[in-house]
């Protein structure tokens, strides 16, 4: 594809034009989970408007709100930001990489900081879940309460994972497509131009957390994911590989997703959906092995050079470093 649009853009019309791609894919999407629908579930355009509004009482709701939710994301979260770039004549693995290739061990490690740090994450979950906010946003406090019963309710129905192909099922739409997509449109588009604009990689990657963290409409689940976006823009900024995040990403929502099959399955009794803080010595371990691998990820990925362009073709305002 021959990119039409300059890369001299400024960024906040790259991130204007993010936005239009991405309701774009969201219209297509929605125009293949119509075709998706009639051909699995048989189910017309006109039922699956009203099966999405009310998908618990309909049998099939379940499923079609599963392949809403993984077709969405795929167009919306994936082929959008991928056809942006395009637009913009940026060479995906140029603009998306600024550093060689991470040895795997350093990129598994990353999804192990992830599971490290966990409990202590649980004591800004169990803070953000129960705080309390001044009299008059009372009925802003009501709505978001609302909003996230509304949510959990909805995640309760689809993510029943009684067998192994419905983990598997479960693991692609739920932790491999958000976590590719996710991190092309917040990491590797939104970061990369909120650098360009304000020239502080810092900035870029707090402002992008906040973004991705306000983007799930979950305010009491606001803070932990705030920080969880921010710890993914750091790995990115620090090993100028995509792949990074995207794994990290995937070991967050996976090992959810796997947790959740467990207990549905009846293997472990642990209560997955719970938001009360971990005792005190599980999460002073997360903190110090934590803080440990972030230091050794730090050192680690700081002495692996920059990749070498060819013909110019590094761009230097979307380097990371």
């Amino acid at each position: 594809m021959k990119g039409f649009i300059s890369k001299d853009l400024h960024p906040s019309w790259v991130l204007l034009l993010l936005i239009v791609y991405m309701a774009g894919g969201y219209f297509v999407a929605m125009f293949v989970v119509g075709i998706l629908s009639n051909l699995i579930f048989g189910i017309s355009f006109i039922e699956l408007a009203s099966i999405a509004t009310n998908p618990a009482d309909h049998p099939q709701g379940p499923g079609v709100m599963l392949l809403l939710q993984g077709v969405l994301q795929f167009f919306a979260f994936i082929v959008a930001p991928i056809f942006l770039l395009l637009s913009l004549n940026y060479r995906l693995g140029d603009y998306l990489n600024q550093k060689v290739p991470s040895p795997w061990l350093l990129v598994l490690l990353s999804g192990f900081l992830i599971i490290a740090i966990m409990p202590a994450n649980s004591v800004i979950i169990n803070w953000n879940a129960n705080m309390n906010f001044p009299d008059f946003m009372s009925g802003f406090e009501e709505w978001a309460r609302a909003q996230e019963e509304q949510l959990a309710e909805l995640t309760k129905l689809i993510t029943r994972f009684g067998s192994v192909p419905e983990l598997l099922i479960g693991l692609l739409v739920f932790a491999a497509i958000p976590a590719v997509g996710e991190e092309l449109v917040f990491r590797g588009v939104a970061q990369q131009q909120i650098f360009r604009w304000f020239g502080n990689m810092h900035v870029a990657i707090w402002v992008t957390g906040i973004i991705f963290a306000a983007i799930h409409v979950q305010f009491f689940g606001f803070l932990p994911r705030a920080i969880l976006g921010a710890l993914f823009g750091y790995l990115y900024f620090w090993s100028g590989r995509i792949i990074v995040p995207i794994v990290a990403h995937f070991v967050n929502n996976g090992f959810t997703v796997f947790l959740l099959y467990l207990h549905q399955t009846r293997t472990i009794d642990a209560d997955i959906e719970s938001t009360e803080a971990m005792p005190w010595y599980s999460i002073a371990l997360s903190v110090l092995v934590s803080a440990a691998i972030l230091y050794f990820l730090y050192q680690a990925f700081a002495r692996l050079p920059l990749l070498r362009r060819q013909n110019g073709a590094a761009e230097a305002d979307n380097n990371l470093t």
